[in-house]
């Protein structure tokens, strides 16, 4: 069975350590330890990603780099492409120019073939507007539809089994 490919932009990352916020950092957790199995997707992080972890400051850097040694994952590099298409992104209006990483996260995912990204950021990414005007954008220019999920709308499709 082929794996669904799945990139985690940066804000599921930080909560895998945010105990001020346990009902997030619980369900993060427990997806977490679905990506561990690894049976059914294939973790996708981009350069972008790597670069908004390093400026965590210590030693909240440290325990995400550890909680990232726990899993597999591919890492996107940042190509002409995935910019050219995080700026068609800014021209269609997914986010202002000034979410620039934001458009560069969704167009690393798009761009690697990821069905899915999963985030925390509902005033970026978890919203209709932003999930039509990115699939609006991604026909336009030939890339495949993407669904943008929150970790807790996908652990609940684990619920059943």
């Amino acid at each position: 069975m082929k794996k669904i490919a799945v990139y985690l932009d940066t804000s599921f990352i930080n909560y895998l350590v945010a105990t001020r916020l346990p009902e997030k950092m619980r369900d993060t957790l427990a997806l977490w330890d679905v990506f561990i199995d690894n049976e059914r997707f294939e973790v996708v992080l981009s350069e972008t990603v790597g670069e908004e972890l390093q400026r965590c400051y210590e030693p909240k850097r440290g325990q995400l780099l550890d909680k990232l040694a726990e899993i597999e994952f591919r890492v996107v590099t940042e190509t002409q492409e995935i910019t050219d298409l995080a700026d068609r992104y800014a021209d269609f209006g997914v986010l202002s120019p000034n979410d620039y990483y934001d458009l560069l996260h969704i167009a690393h995912a798009t761009v690697s073939g990821c069905k899915l990204i999963v985030s925390w950021n509902f005033k970026h990414f978890v919203n209709f507007k932003t999930m039509d005007l990115v699939n609006a954008v991604n026909l336009v220019e030939g890339y495949d539809p993407i669904r943008i999920v929150s970790p807790s709308m996908l652990l609940g499709e684990f619920e059943n089994e």
